[in-house]
C-alpha cells in the first residue's frame, strides 16, 4: 500500500478495476448468507464529518450485496478513541466494524494514553478514501491567499484555528503551519470535525484545516474561503487552489487516509466478505463519482496490504507528531 504523508513515497496501487478483480476473485464469499441480523458500522466521530461521510456513502451498497441491514452509529470524543476503542472490544463476529481513520489508529498512540493499541487490537478490512486537507478561513478574514494570510498573521494579533480534537491530522497540520510562519496561533479543539468547522463558518474561530469531502459544500456555498491544499498535487474539486508546495511551504504534504476495520480475532472468511462487499462498494459508479468530486484518491488493494499499509504509517505519523510538537490539551 502506499504512504500518504508524501505521494512522491509510493506508486498507486489502486483504481476500479482492481477493486472488480478482488470482487470477482472471491464468489464463493459473496454468495454466503452474512452471520449478521444487521451490520453496523461505527464512525467515531459525530455527524458531519468525514468518516461519517464515508459510512453513509458506502452504507446502502454494502447493504445490497451482504443483505442484511446497515447501520451508522456515531460514537464520537476523545479525538475518535471512543468509538475505535468500541469496535476494538466488540464481539469479533463481522456485526460491528469501524470507519476508522489515521487519527484513531496511528497518531493517538503517541498522544494518549490508550487501553489499548489500535493497530493490535482491529483488523483491517480494506481502505475506502484518501484525501488531502485544505487551509480555509471564514470569509471576514481579510485574506484571500496564502501569502495574504501569512502576512496578516506576522504583523496582527493572536487568530486560532479549530480542528476535531487533539492528535487529530487538522491539528497537527495546524501545529505545523504555525512553526511554519511563527504566528501567535491559538488551537480550539472540538469533539469532532463537524462541529468546529461549524464554528469557523459562524465566524467564531477564524481558520482550520479540514478534508476536501467535509470542506467541500461550504466552499461551494460561499461560506468558506480556502487557501491551500496539502497534497503533492492540486485536489479534485479545488483544482483552482495551490497546495502548499506551491505556496512555498516545503514537505507541507499531508493525506487522510480512511478505511473498513473489524476487531483482531474476526474469522478471516468474513473479513474476505466484507472487503469484496466494500470493494464491490467503491466500484459503484455512483460512489466512485462522489469520491472523486469529495477530492478522494482512487484506493484499493488486499485486507493484507491495507494491514501493511497501517503499519507502514505508524512511524510516519510519530515522526510528524514530534516536528509538531502536539500536545494532548
Amino acid at each position: 500500500m502506499k504512504p500518504r504523508l508524501s505521494n512522491a513515497l509510493h506508486t498507486a496501487l489502486a483504481a476500479t478495476p482492481l477493486a472488480l478483480a478482488m470482487i470477482a476473485a472471491a464468489p464463493s464469499a459473496q454468495a454466503a448468507p452474512y452471520p449478521c441480523q444487521n451490520l453496523k458500522i461505527v464512525s467515531p466521530y459525530p455527524p458531519g464529518g468525514t468518516t461519517d461521510i464515508l459510512a453513509r456513502l458506502i452504507a446502502p451498497s454494502l447493504q445490497g450485496d451482504l443483505g442484511v441491514p446497515v447501520i451508522v452509529e456515531n460514537r464520537g470524543g476523545a479525538s475518535s478513541n471512543i468509538g475505535t476503542e468500541y469496535v476494538a472490544r466488540a464481539e469479533p463476529d463481522g456485526c460491528t466494524v469501524l470507519l476508522g481513520n489515521n487519527t484513531g489508529i496511528v497518531i493517538n498512540r503517541n498522544l494518549y494514553k490508550l487501553r489499548l493499541d489500535p493497530v493490535e487490537a482491529l483488523r483491517p478490512v480494506a481502505e475506502v478514501a484518501a484525501m488531502p486537507l485544505v487551509l480555509y478561513v471564514n470569509p471576514k478574514v481579510p485574506a484571500k491567499t496564502l501569502p495574504e494570510l501569512v502576512g496578516l498573521l506576522q504583523k496582527s494579533g493572536t487568530y486560532s484555528f479549530a480542528s476535531g480534537g487533539s492528535g487529530s491530522p487538522q491539528h497537527l497540520a495546524g501545529e505545523l503551519f504555525r512553526l511554519a510562519t511563527g504566528a501567535d496561533l491559538l488551537h480550539i479543539p472540538y469533539k469532532g470535525q463537524g462541529p468546529a468547522m461549524m464554528d469557523v463558518v459562524g465566524g467564531q474561530v477564524q481558520m482550520a484545516f479540514e478534508t476536501t469531502a467535509a470542506l467541500s459544500p461550504q466552499a461551494k456555498a460561499g461560506r468558506v474561503v480556502p487557501l491551500a491544499t496539502t497534497g503533492a498535487t492540486r485536489a479534485a474539486g479545488f483544482t483552482d487552489i495551490p497546495t502548499m508546495t506551491e505556496a512555498g511551504f516545503k514537505n507541507f504534504v499531508i493525506t487522510n487516509w480512511y478505511g473498513v476495520f473489524a476487531p483482531a480475532g474476526t474469522p478471516p472468511a468474513l473479513v474476505t466478505q466484507l472487503h469484496a462487499a466494500v470493494a464491490k462498494a467503491l466500484a459503484n459508479p455512483e460512489v466512485a463519482g462522489k469520491l472523486a468530486e469529495l477530492g478522494s484518491e482512487k484506493v484499493g488493494g488486499s485486507p493484507e496490504e491495507f494491514a501493511a499499509f497501517v503499519a507502514s504509517e505508524v512511524p510516519r505519523w510519530e515522526e510528524v507528531v514530534k516536528r509538531s510538537n502536539a500536545k494532548v490539551d
